[in-house]
């Protein structure tokens, strides 16, 4: 049995909720939900401990005070939500680890004993093991498999990440700025994951949300016929150097039995036409441009280039090792990537506990050069671990209904799909892997992303 363990009956796993952050980012969308679970767990009769395994505070998006006072601020803006923790932890045990968006957690003593003051348990540790049936349950948030978030001294208050210095400036000032919009939308940067799409998120906003309307509806019809117009500039350049000037003459045609408004689509492909044109005189300086700003950046060190890893092979990886090292080690949970999935690694399971934020999805119309569309979904979802009869580890995975926050305009919908439903985790599974000898090294089933 592995050293630290507890034993309980019943292990429930949450993760990832980054309640608090400046001005918009107090509001909690499932504050509601959030307190109702935990009145469920304070008025059950199991012999159950709750586990919450990193970024259950947004402690980096508080830039107005520092260190432990960030701790007030969070009981004075979620008063229901700390009486809840603290009447919950009377009867089941709340054990909580450091993420890296509540890393200070691990770096100030303070914080232990204030979070005793609620019933719920600071422990300090990248990880921590709980014994299930003849198993043991690792747990950990997963960030230091995450090269921009990974803790370099973890414990030490000023080895803060790179990612940390991105929240500070981007993610804390869009919390400040985000009610000055149209739509109150920056609030939600959170939830964009991976980070990378935050400049096609941003495009997505503007343009849908905060562009002006006139200016929006004039600029559409010119993007949804860009594609067109890219076959156009073909057939005229077919026309024009003699050799087919048929679909030329079959395009004129078409559009002459519209009248109008085949006139008015004659000057919109023509317009686009000549953009087409400006846009390849400048693609060859621009390309250059840009390629030579990157190599700059490179060799700065401030830009890496993707080694094409797909970015959760990484945490298969880290479970595939402590499964080695540890053959007791049955289940290995980790949070950060706000994708829940159940993964079979080698007849163990690999459990990520997703996010009680605001999930994106991101949908391309499906016509027309358009920026992207963001739909917005919940999943709030917690595992409850408990000893199978055989002694194996049985895996049940809840959803607390939330409706879907339905914030897409009607042009976004109307130029695209809606998007496809997730691919469902099972409600229930049953591991009991030999300890007698580790797992082997190969034979892992890729994971289905969510």
């Amino acid at each position: 049995m592995a050293e630290g363990s507890r034993v309980t009956d019943t292990y429930y796993l949450v993760s990832d909720l980054h309640i608090g952050g400046d001005e918009q980012l107090r509001h909690v969308d499932f504050r509601e939900e959030l307190i109702g679970f935990l009145r469920d767990l304070e008025r059950g009769d199991e012999d159950a401990e709750l586990l919450i395994n990193g970024d259950a505070f947004g402690l980096w998006e508080f830039t107005e005070v520092e260190g432990p006072a960030k701790f007030d601020a969070l009981v004075a803006d979620y008063p229901e939500l700390f009486a809840q923790l603290r009447a919950t932890g009377e009867r089941v045990p709340i054990t909580l680890i450091p993420g890296n968006h509540d890393y200070e957690l691990a770096a100030h003593d303070e914080y232990v004993d204030r979070l005793a003051e609620y019933n719920v348990t600071l422990d300090q540790s990248v990880s921590i093991t709980r014994a299930v049936g003849d198993h043991v349950v690792h747990v950990e948030h997963g960030m230091q498999q995450d090269p921009n978030n990974r803790i370099p001294d973890f414990g030490n208050p000023y080895a803060n990440p790179p990612g940390y210095f991105v929240n500070r400036q981007i993610t804390s000032r869009a919390g400040r700025l985000s009610g000055r919009g149209k739509y109150n939308w920056l609030r939600d940067i959170q939830a964009v994951t991976p980070t990378t799409q935050i400049p096609d998120w941003l495009l997505s906003n503007y343009f849908y949300r905060e562009m002006s309307a006139w200016l929006r509806f004039a600029v559409v019809p010119f993007l949804l016929l860009f594609n067109t117009a890219l076959w156009y500039v073909g057939i005229v350049a077919l026309d024009a150097t003699g050799i087919w000037s048929l679909p030329m003459e079959v395009v004129q045609d078409a559009l002459a039995l519209f009248g109008p408004v085949g006139y008015l689509v004659d000057i919109v492909l023509a317009v686009n036409l000549v953009l087409v044109g400006l846009l390849g005189v400048i693609a060859v300086p621009l390309y250059v441009f840009f390629r030579d700003v990157r190599k700059t950046l490179r060799r700065f060190g401030l830009v890496r280039e993707s080694d094409g890893e797909d970015p959760v092979e990484k945490y298969l990886d880290r479970a595939r090792e402590i499964f080695r090292t540890d053959p007791a080690v049955a289940v290995y949970v980790y949070g950060h990537t706000h994708r829940p999935s159940t993964t079979d690694v080698d007849e163990r399971l690999v459990i990520n506990t997703g996010t009680w934020l605001k999930r994106l999805h991101r949908v391309d119309p499906v016509v027309g050069l358009l920026p992207p569309v963001y739909y917005a979904s919940y999943r709030l979802n917690y595992f409850r671990l408990t000893a199978a009869e055989d002694g194996g580890v049985r895996v049940d995975y809840e959803v607390v209904d939330k409706p879907d926050p339905d914030d897409e305009t009607l042009l976004q919908r109307l130029l695209t799909r809606t998007p496809e439903s997730e691919a469902p985790i099972p409600e229930t599974t049953v591991v009991d892997p030999p300890v007698s000898s580790p797992p082997p090294e190969e034979g892992a089933t890729e994971p289905v992303e969510k």
